[in-house]
């Protein structure tokens, strides 16, 4: 094994037990302002990922395309059709989110996700199809 990947290895075991502020310092270091995360996993993911593309290479001109056919993802739920209407009981409410073209209306706001509808309705963050059961809690 080269030095490059061995250090590049062992970078990415100290970015396994980093802190949120020493990976956003890395990141800084290495790439300049780094991502607004407050989630550590993610950022490791995210940071462990740069340092071993850099050295081993990023994703291959062929797998870019096939990603770039795929099209975004959408948002889960919207796949129910435009119209469709999901209902929950919360908090002794009956609640109902229309699927229209541009996102998940509730009470004539437009919501870009279920989960941004889902969090507005339950004033904490939510999975939004977990919270219309359209997922399993597990």
């Amino acid at each position: 094994m080269s030095d490059v990947h061995a250090d590049t290895e062992q970078l990415v075991r100290e970015i396994a037990v980093m802190d949120l502020e020493e990976l956003r310092d890395n990141w800084r270091r290495r790439y300049g302002v780094p991502p607004t995360l407050r989630s550590k996993p993610i950022m490791r993911w995210m940071l462990a990922w740069r340092v071993q593309a850099e050295t081993y290479g990023g994703i291959d001109v062929e797998t870019r395309k096939a990603l770039a056919r795929t099209g975004a993802p959408q948002p889960e739920g919207r796949q129910l059709g435009i119209g469709a209407v999901l209902k929950r009981n919360w908090k002794g409410r009956e609640i109902e989110v229309m699927v229209e073209a541009d996102g998940f209306r509730w009470e004539d706001e437009l919501y870009p996700s279920l989960s941004a509808a889902a969090t507005a309705i339950a004033g904490s963050r939510w999975n939004g199809p977990r919270f219309f059961g359209l997922r399993d809690a597990a």
